[in-house]
């Protein structure tokens, strides 16, 4: 799985580069990401890294030009890494028939159903094959350092990728945050139509594993660190597709407090990435204070 550069441009005195490989998690096909080093990564000084996972019809580059995480990131000495949001290329039927299924549209999950089984394991993909690519090619990071976090279905997906991860006991992410996450799949809509899609055992398969506000029911005692912001003037929000007040009263009855579980309404922003922007340097600075302890 050797690296290829396909584009590259210095920000903040560091460097993002657009990457591309085989991945063999996504059934052979073409993998792009974005990768932001800051300044002071080197042989001699690996930095922490800090996964972002981006929403619905994105891609790789969402993040990385609107989201306004690699200043703070710079300032923190933190490498940030922006996969794609799916396979693309697979050419199986209806996966471009609409806009919250199929490609754009990955869900952060690992496909059972035997028609997606062979491309869309985006779970795999994050967790497992790109920290190898990244750690095989050399670059300067600390795998022992990462943090998660991302936005609306890619909040969703730092949400679950996190808390199981704490399940498991692999503790992969020291911390989590997310921008208008669906946060609890299992019962909105988009979840509802992905899990029927991707899942042999639908929305029942699902609510063990890929939603938020059933995982961090089980978790107990385990410590957490989570950082939710949503917009009160979101449109996804009003419509019930994302559900954050089920995801806090879980955590809440589960018996964390606003230290270890804090979801914060911002009154009049929506779900864009100005929203997003605004906030982006706060979540930055969260995670910097798990990431460099």
């Amino acid at each position: 799985m050797s690296l290829e550069k396909v584009s590259s441009n210095k920000a903040f005195d560091g460097e993002l580069v657009k990457y591309k490989f085989k991945s063999d998690a996504l059934g052979g096909l073409d993998a792009n990401f974005n990768l932001f080093l800051p300044a002071n990564a080197a042989e001699g000084n690996k930095v922490p890294l800090l996964t972002y996972l981006a929403g619905l019809t994105c891609t790789e580059d969402n993040g990385a030009q609107k989201g306004h995480f690699l200043g703070p990131a710079a300032k923190e000495g933190i490498a940030i890494l922006f996969p794609d949001t799916s396979p693309r290329g697979a050419g199986i039927e209806g996966e471009t028939d609409s806009w919250d299924f199929g490609v754009g549209a990955g869900f952060y999950l690992n496909a059972t159903h035997p028609k997606w089984a062979k491309h869309y394991n985006m779970l795999t993909h994050i967790t497992i094959e790109l920290p190898q690519v990244l750690e095989t090619a050399g670059l300067p990071i600390d795998f022992k350092r990462q943090s998660i976090f991302g936005h609306s279905m890619g909040g969703h997906g730092a949400l679950t990728l996190y808390l199981n991860s704490v399940l498991q006991g692999t503790k992969q992410y020291r911390s989590v945050s997310a921008f208008a996450p669906i946060s609890n799949p299992v019962n909105c809509p988009w979840g509802q139509k992905a899990f029927s899609g991707y899942l042999q055992g639908g929305v029942d398969e699902a609510r063990d594993k890929y939603d938020a506000t059933e995982l961090i029911k089980k978790l107990g005692k385990e410590p957490v660190h989570v950082l939710v912001d949503y917009g009160t003037a979101d449109n996804f929000y009003k419509n019930g597709q994302l559900l954050p007040e089920n995801f806090l009263k879980a955590a809440r009855d589960t018996g964390y407090d606003e230290v270890q579980v804090r979801v914060r309404a911002q009154e009049g922003y929506d779900h864009s990435y100005y929203f997003i922007s605004t906030f982006g340097e706060d979540h930055i600075h969260f995670h910097a204070n798990f990431l460099k302890a």
